[in-house]
């Protein structure tokens, strides 16, 4: 024996997740789901659980395989997952965290399947895409009422099923939308579908991204005579043979290893029109909006991680005479993160609420920009923000064996998927000229905050200059959109959080001094108190 284990973290197991997030309970309160409180500490805890997380680092640590062909040679195009895959992804299904807001909707209903989305997420990344995918799909099937009896139903149920087969009472959906030409320029794929005359189409051609192949469906898009069109493609046929869905390799990722995304080739694929025939992008719009805004969920449930295991990691390891989170260096960069956290979370939340059933005119207005707007700065600031989070924990944080340098991989997809920088920061513009109501539902939120700080309201009224000065849009549109952020998340923080969280935060991201990097807070600032509420 040459030495003894010293000074190291315990493990940070058998926590209620859920709990132990004071700006998330706060938000599930504030915003009509503390009738949901039960149930998401139920969901915290097991998150939380030793047993879970093992089964989330199993699940990325024992990839897909795909399997083109069985032994006999017949094709087969299935992909195989860890069974510590199915157990994370059934958990998740069985809370709710899929459809539940669509299930039974009430006021807080979203807010509700946020926080349950975002606690599962923190844990395992990768089975938080079909779950997504699923929850985003239900708007779209109200395009086709036939189609949305027929798969409703499944979608909505709390069971798991992951093989492929005939009948099934539960159902996972995915998309698939880019081709290698065209990636987020849709309307340039060359998938082409034929009318088949018996109300059902055939597919020919590929998609160049396909995550969870394995779905039970997709909704994807397609050029018909009339042009591009949406179509809802069943893995399995209504008498129990598959459908032809090729799926030629499986993405080597940046990211997380848990799920499969993958490359598919059609050859006269059976689908069905969803919607009106070349209105595809119309149908599938709301689908894409709605997972723009899990894409929020899931870069929040990050920050909220890389925070915790940091916190914790500083908690337990002292350097040089004292605790790392009493060293006032170190304290500073951890009361940042959280900032930045809290900011994330309660943006996250007041999205939510603007989802349910009974969301008034504004608030469909303020969900239109705002969404848009908080999709491009929150998922930007993720990869950041996880990086720093895992320089606080060493040499630890840069191994495999912490969940921080997983994370560190997986939170730039929230950028990327639905919609990079450019293409969201031009979808703002685009929502300020065509929409100019949600200009001003987004003005509504913001201005509840006016007169709380000074700082902030000069930052308000510069940032409404911008908008009059249309000149040059475009070269100016990720500063606008930058612009639009900062003043939405101040206004919330203002709002609800305490003057130590929101007065640091405005200092530190709309004063003179703030920093280019963490831990740059003003002098004054309560860092610890900041601090105790993760």
């Amino acid at each position: 024996m040459t030495h003894e284990t010293l000074n190291q973290p315990p493990p940070r197991v058998d926590v209620d997740e859920f709990g132990l997030n004071g700006p998330l309970v706060e938000g599930v309160a504030r915003y009509d789901a503390a009738w949901a409180q039960d149930d998401l500490h139920e969901v915290g805890r097991l998150v939380g659980s030793a047993s879970f997380q093992a089964d989330a680092e199993r699940a990325n640590t024992h990839a897909p395989v795909l399997h083109t062909h069985d032994r006999w040679g017949n094709r087969v195009d299935e992909v195989e997952y860890d069974e510590s895959y199915h157990r994370v992804i059934a958990a998740a299904a069985a809370s709710g965290a899929h459809t539940s807001a669509w299930a039974e909707p009430r006021p807080g209903a979203n807010v509700a399947r946020a926080a349950t989305f975002m606690l599962f997420a923190q844990v395992e990344p990768g089975h938080a895409c079909p779950i997504s995918m699923t929850h985003s799909a239900v708007p779209a099937l109200a395009a086709s009422p036939e189609l949305e009896t027929k798969w409703l139903p499944r979608l909505l149920s709390r069971d798991y099923d992951g093989a492929l087969g005939q009948p099934k009472a539960s159902a996972l959906f995915g998309m698939a939308m880019t081709e290698k030409q065209g990636g987020s320029d849709v309307r340039a794929n060359t998938t082409r579908a034929i009318d088949a005359g018996d109300g059902s189409w055939r597919l020919t051609g590929h998609k160049w991204f396909c995550s969870a192949p394995m779905s039970d469906a997709f909704l994807l898009l397609a050029q018909s005579t009339a042009g591009l069109s949406c179509f809802l493609l069943p893995r399995m046929l209504d008498d129990g043979s598959r459908n032809t869905f090729r799926i030629q390799r499986l993405k080597d990722k940046v990211g997380n290893r848990s799920n499969a995304s993958s490359e598919v080739e059609f050859d006269g694929t059976v689908g069905h029109l969803l919607g009106e025939e070349g209105r595809g992008v119309r149908t599938i719009i709301e689908m894409v909006a709605r997972t723009r805004l899990d894409c929020v969920f899931g870069t929040a449930a990050g920050m909220r991680q890389s925070v915790a295991e940091a916190l914790w990691h500083a908690r337990h390891r002292s350097a040089f005479g004292a605790k790392l989170v009493d060293q006032p260096a170190m304290t500073a960069v951890l009361a940042d993160l959280a900032l930045e956290s809290e900011a994330a979370t309660a943006t996250a939340l007041r999205l939510a609420r603007a989802h349910d059933d009974d969301a008034d005119d504004a608030e469909h207005a303020f969900r239109r920009l705002a969404t848009a707007v908080s999709k491009y700065w929150i998922c930007k600031r993720g990869p950041g923000h996880a990086y720093e989070a895992m320089e606080c924990l060493g040499g630890n944080g840069y191994t495999e064996g912490f969940p921080l340098g997983r994370r560190y991989r997986e939170q730039p997809v929230m950028a990327i998927w639905e919609g990079s920088g450019n293409v969201i920061a031009l979808d703002v513009l685009r929502a300020i000229e065509r929409e100019p109501q949600s200009v001003d539902a987004f003005f509504d939120e913001v201005d509840l905050a006016r007169g709380a700080h000074p700082v902030f309201d000069a930052h308000v009224e510069a940032t409404k200059r911008m908008l009059r000065a249309p000149d040059d849009a475009q070269r100016q549109a990720r500063q606008l959109v930058e612009q639009l952020a900062l003043a939405l998340q101040a206004s919330l923080l203002l709002q609800h959080a305490p003057a130590a969280v929101s007065h640091t935060f405005v200092a530190a991201r709309l004063g003179d001094d703030r920093g280019s990097l963490y831990g740059v807070l003003p002098a004054r600032a309560d860092l610890e108190g900041i601090i105790r509420r993760h």
